[in-house]
């Protein structure tokens, strides 16, 4: 289970997870523009509020043991049928609670119909306890072509079936019949792809040695949960559901964007990084890749997003949605920094220091908090606008430990990241007065698109940018690898 890790199986893993997300969240994306133009903004509001609710849920089910279990240097059938077992039992506990819990937040949104929603839709936990082993194996062994396949598939086929709800008049429930659809889909086809199978083999010893290390994970994650969805609570009671869904809506455009590269990134980076978590000199190398790297791809398209944002509402979700556009202009600012966030805090998880991990969230989540309580009185665009800020706070909070266990200090990453920023800046500013020749907006989207990239890569290459060599580079020693069996082949005819 334990196999040696090469740059050639990293740089691999990461094509097929950039597949797997690129894939599932490309198609899932397209399934709610579709849905989108047929609900309603309230209709999206509210699973948002169900959806807090269930995110924490499983939060508590994983209970932070996928993690400990993918950076424990060897595991085990104990190890792995132990987990199972109790996040089973832990699910079937928070099910209930969430069961008889319903009617109460129903009553506290005064949304009668999240009673119903909550309860069906809370079924998902289980599905994601049948298949967090399965999720495991997949990041211990590279195997991220498998959940390529699985979740490519469940996105397709769970992508029908909301469509089809939605245009027979089901309103809100096609948004839970995407959702019920797909996980249970993933589950399905990855307990036929995983070969793994739980034995009759349960072991506290060995759950104690892993909640050693996942509580602090588990904590954290909570933390972090709560901050993430406090604002979606807020809004959904003291605004309306219709403004929740503008809210979500402009959130989801750059999350798109960025989960699917720097989701990536992390899912590979973690079980990569735990493999030479005792060369220190190594982990500093490839943490600092991971951030020149992605931060070279997401900058630019961030700041393109926030440029083409108002066409892009126009086009794809019709003048209902133009709302959302300040939100998805404000959160690509927020979502700009999530590769700093990232690499710092999968080094420090790897390195074993999860009591770091917890301090550091602890320490982001009050100021967090102190940042939302300032901006309620201003209105909800300033509550969005404080998770830039609590962003921007928090970036130098992650990058302080590793200035210790890494010697890769906030003024080194800054400074790997601003030649990046800078020409960005310059490609949005140049792309931005394209609009002024008043095109359609489709017209408009693809003028700005086509010459965002050929500037962005025209300066790069001009100002000589490492992140862009090292790209170049490692594209041609991919082309090579690949072609090195079909050569092998050939010789052999």
């Amino acid at each position: 289970m334990d196999l040696p890790i090469t740059k050639f199986k990293v740089l691999s893993s990461l094509f097929w997870k950039l597949l797997e997300r690129g894939g599932m969240q490309g198609i899932q994306f397209l399934v709610m523009i579709v849905l989108a133009r047929i609900l309603l903004p309230e209709d999206f509001g509210l699973i948002v509020l169900i959806t807090v609710f269930i995110s924490i849920a499983g939060i508590i089910t994983q209970g932070g043991f996928n993690q400990a279990l993918i950076q424990k240097k060897k595991v085990d059938e104990v190890d792995l049928s132990s987990v199972f077992y109790l996040n089973l039992v832990i699910t079937a506990i928070l099910y209930v609670l969430l069961f008889f819990a319903a009617p109460y937040i129903a009553l506290f949104f005064e949304q009668p119909q999240l009673k119903s929603i909550l309860r069906i839709l809370a079924i998902t936990l289980f599905f994601y306890s049948f298949s967090a082993i399965q999720n495991t194996i997949i990041s211990r062994e590279f195997q991220f072509k498998k959940l390529f396949i699985s979740t490519l598939t469940a996105s397709i086929i769970s992508g029908i079936v909301g469509i089809a709800m939605a245009y027979t008049n089901y309103g809100i429930w096609a948004l839970v019949g995407f959702q019920l659809t797909n996980q249970f889909l993933v589950t399905i086809i990855l307990w036929f792809t995983i070969k793994w199978r739980p034995k009759l083999l349960f072991s506290f010893k060995r759950i104690k040695r892993l909640f050693s290390f996942g509580w602090k994970l588990l904590v954290a994650s909570l933390i972090d949960s709560i901050d993430a969805n406090i604002r979606g609570l807020l809004i959904g009671k003291m605004f309306n559901p219709a403004m929740l869904g503008f809210y979500n809506r402009g959130e989801q455009f750059p999350n798109l964007l960025v989960n699917n590269i720097n989701g990536s990134i992390q899912a590979v980076m973690f079980p990569t990084l735990s493999s030479h978590q005792d060369d220190r000199s190594r982990v500093k190398e490839m943490v600092r890749r991971s951030i020149v790297t992605s931060s070279f791809i997401i900058f630019p398209m961030m700041v393109g997003l926030a440029v083409i944002a108002e066409p892009l509402v126009l086009l794809l979700l019709t003048e209902k949605w133009l709302p959302a556009v300040p939100f998805i202009q404000i959160f690509c600012a927020g979502y700009a920094l999530w590769p700093i966030h990232t690499a710092n805090l999968q080094a420090i998880n790897a390195l074993g220091r999860s009591d770091i991990f917890l301090k550091l969230e602890i320490i982001k989540k009050l100021i967090s908090v102190l940042v939302l309580i300032v901006s309620i009185p201003f209105g909800v665009y300033a509550v969005a606008i404080s998770v830039v800020v609590g962003g921007i706070l928090a970036s130098f909070i992650n990058a302080f430990p590793n200035l210790k266990l890494l010697n890769y200090s906030i003024r080194e990453q800054w400074r790997d990241i601003v030649p990046s920023f800078l020409i960005s800046i310059v490609m949005g500013a140049v792309i931005y007065t394209i609009q002024w020749l008043q095109m359609p907006a489709m017209l408009t989207i693809i003028a700005q698109v086509f010459v965002g990239i050929i500037l962005y890569i025209g300066l790069a290459a001009l100002f000589r940018l490492e992140c862009f060599s090292y790209l170049l580079i490692t594209l041609k020693e991919l082309l090579k690898s690949k072609r090195r069996p079909q050569l092998k082949a050939y010789e052999k005819i």
